[in-house]
Order: C-alpha cells, then structure tokens, then sequence
C-alpha cells in the first residue's frame, strides 16, 4: 500500500482556535481522522505530521525523497518566504515523486503578502480554498499521478 506523506506547517497546529471566520472550527485532530478515513477508502495510507520548524519541515521532505514517498505539504506561512523550504520541495518533485501543495483557505483572495508562493513554481499542482477537502483532493490526485 502506498503512503502518502501529509506535512502541514506553521500555525495549523491551533486550527479550530485560530481565525475559524478564515479556518473553520474543526481541529489539526479532525482534519487528520477525516483524512485518514477518505485516504483509505482510496487505498493508502497518510503519515500525518505538523510542526512549526522550518528545519524539521525540511528534514521530512529530505526522508521523503530518500524513501520515495509522495507528498501533500501546506507550507502556510513558509509559502510566501521560505527558499530553503523550497528546495527542499524541489528536491522531491525532482525525484520524480509528486508533491502537491495545499492550503485551507485561497491565499489569492486574502491580503496581498499571501498572493506569492515560493513553493508553487517546483511543486507538481496547488489546491487551494476548499477548506479540509484541499487536503482530500490532494491525496486523490496523488493516487490518480501514483496509479
């Protein structure tokens, strides 16, 4: 079974607390188990993770690419900035290994500092502005490039 890395960045550890008029009120913990459930309808499996290191981000973007494993990230605020993010990024779309980026809200129709992603020119697709179904679609279009 394939399993498919879910890598959320900084700041989604507090949703359901932070902005829900932005985020909506379910939690890091609800968006997970939702996940999980539609992942396996699909067959694979997620490994699940959050952190608000820039660093550690990096270091599980590195194993993904040494163990050849696809990945949905949502960089959140290190969207807009992160270069080493990026070529962290990079690094696994030049594998050969899909890594779709996702955020929860659009960042297009928010404020203007959010309109830029570092990450979108070496990511393989972006979805955006469906809430938890973002992560969802993702997974779907992973398993659709992974066959």
């Amino acid at each position: 079974m394939t399993t498919i890395l879910v890598l959320s960045g900084p700041n989604l550890g507090r949703l359901g607390t932070r902005e829900p008029e932005v985020y909506g009120h379910a939690t890091l913990a609800d968006l997970e188990a939702s996940l999980a459930s539609s992942a396996e309808a699909v067959g694979v499996d997620i490994d699940f993770r959050q952190t608000d290191d820039e660093g550690e981000l990096i270091r599980w973007l590195h194993a993904a690419v040494d163990a050849r494993t696809p990945v949905v990230l949502n960089p959140a605020a290190f969207t807009h900035y992160s270069y080493g993010l990026r070529d962290a990024a990079a690094l696994v779309t030049s594998a050969g290994l899909p890594l779709i980026e996702v955020h929860l809200s659009n960042p297009h129709s928010r404020e203007t500092f959010r309109h830029t992603s570092v990450i979108s020119g070496v990511a393989t697709g972006v979805i955006a502005g469906f809430g938890a179904d973002s992560y969802r679609l993702a997974v779907e279009q992973v398993v659709r490039i992974v066959g």
